[in-house]
């Protein structure tokens, strides 16, 4: 899996109790490598999407969230992406919290290439299932 790029707004919008991540709904958004996220960017109209018109869900099941000696960890299912028809490509994976009002981002992976996905290809999103998907210490 690519490294966790995290969106400078994110520590801020957890201090103002805009992420609960054990409850929120996070979703992941796909950008082409035309359109790379920054880490500037605060929110999900900031970024350029592709069509999802193929594509299987894109909502992610957290499977807990938890702090162990002053170690909070969110520990999230792996994403299986699955299409049903052609799929624009597509480098960066963006995690975005749908419960939140302005839907604030929250991190990116950057796969280094495009991917491609053809009519019935999968692409498994692999978060970290031993140190988490977001560790905070």
């Amino acid at each position: 899996m690519a490294a966790f790029n995290k969106f400078d707004s994110f520590i801020e919008a957890l201090a103002e109790k805009k992420h609960n991540l054990g409850s929120d709904t996070l979703t992941v958004a796909l950008c082409a490598s035309g359109n790379a996220p920054v880490a500037t960017n605060t929110v999900l109209a900031d970024l350029t999407q592709i069509a999802y018109t193929n594509l299987s869900t894109r909502v992610i099941t957290t499977i807990s969230s938890a702090q162990t000696s002053g170690v909070y960890k969110l520990i999230l299912a792996d994403l299986v992406l699955s299409a049903t028809g052609a799929v624009a490509p597509f480098r960066y994976i963006v995690i975005y919290n749908d419960t939140a009002t302005n839907d604030e981002l929250i991190g990116w992976y950057d796969y280094g290439t495009n991917i491609n996905m053809s009519n019935t290809d999968t692409l498994t999103i692999d978060f970290n299932a031993v140190d988490g998907a977001i560790a905070l210490t």
